[in-house]
């Protein structure tokens, strides 16, 4: 595989700068239907992607990566904060000027063939989105879905197949080369190759490397494997319940993980080594319910290190190296 390292993007600047996003979905009952709590998917998260770089974005099945994702490219409408993508408010915009954003900022979906029409040939669906912007004739158009197929590594007369037709590799293949077409500078991976077998996987990788390579690109890449994020990140951030709760370089969160929760996530990494043991460390209990948070520090049931004061106040999130950012008290 071919690694992306963070040397490289070390003095560039901020493309996406996320602050306070949170995005509260309502839950509804009664004969009337009314409001009667919130589930607190994402809750004043801040971060930043610079220019050229990957982003991981990990943590537990439940977390709000996704919602974070669906929410910076307004999938997904937030309740407050802000998206800032090169300076311009993502979130304030309205019409033309958003549907011209759009085409800055792409998505590949965890699912691809729930994504894409069955009844399209997929020749139509990459073009789907030049259609939608009017960007050249039909010609042009046909011509701009057969050079992206060839970089994705399909061939021309695949533009002519059903999803059906294709294999997981290939349908995941075909969603890289939808959020290609226009031509985007950010793209939200989300989790891309997690449904796909360890072969596969390493393919996708090597496609998404080689393209950032060749064009520039800017990626927010969610996951679970950690091995995968070490592999193709060069930051990383972690969530827990809706929280921000680490981030860092790639060499320093994975040497030197502050918070109790990453370091709990990288003691479960598997080592390909029989011999090696690894002393895991094994939280208690279940995650909360994102409709009833704990109050204080959100991890406080689970942690091991917990402090009284864990439970009462929560920790901000602060840079407390250069680039390591952490929310903890033990820490502070």
């Amino acid at each position: 595989m071919s690694e992306i390292t963070a040397s490289n993007n070390g003095n560039s600047k901020k493309l996406i700068d996320v602050n306070n996003l949170v995005k509260y979905f309502p839950v509804r009952g009664g004969l009337l239907q009314r409001v009667i709590a919130w589930v607190q998917a994402v809750d004043n998260v801040s971060f930043f992607v610079k220019e050229g770089e990957t982003l991981g974005l990990v943590g537990e099945s439940g977390c709000g990566k996704t919602t974070v994702g669906r929410t910076m490219l307004r999938l997904l409408e937030p309740t407050s904060g802000s998206v800032s993508f090169n300076g311009t408010d993502v979130l304030k915009l309205r019409g033309r000027e958003l549907k011209a954003m759009r085409r800055n900022m792409q998505i590949i979906f965890q699912d691809p063939y729930a994504s894409l029409d069955p009844r399209m040939p997929i020749g139509e669906s990459i073009a789907e989105g030049l259609k939608i912007h009017n960007i050249g004739t039909p010609k042009e158009r046909f011509e701009t879905v057969i050079r992206t197929l060839r970089q994705v590594g399909l061939e021309d007369y695949h533009a002519r197949r059903y999803p059906h037709e294709f294999s997981g590799g290939q349908r995941q293949r075909i969603g890289i080369a939808r959020a290609l077409a226009l031509q985007p500078k950010f793209i939200v991976c989300d989790e891309p190759v997690s449904a796909l077998d360890v072969s596969i996987q390493s393919q996708v990788l090597n496609i998404l490397a080689d393209l950032q390579k060749d064009f520039g690109l800017t990626y927010l890449f969610i996951a679970h494997n950690l091995s995968v994020v070490e592999h193709i990140c060069n930051r990383v951030a972690v969530m827990y319940l809706g929280k921000m709760v680490e981030m860092a370089p790639r060499e320093e969160l994975f040497s030197n993980p502050l918070h109790p929760y990453t370091q709990a996530l990288m003691s479960a990494i598997p080592v390909p080594d029989p011999t090696f043991k690894r002393e895991r460390i094994i939280l208690k209990g279940d995650v909360p319910s994102p409709l009833r948070p704990p109050s204080g520090c959100r991890f406080h049931p689970r942690c091991p290190v917990a402090m009284d004061h864990c439970s009462v106040e929560e920790p901000a999130f602060k840079e407390v190296t250069s680039g390591h950012w952490v929310a903890c008290w033990r820490v502070e």
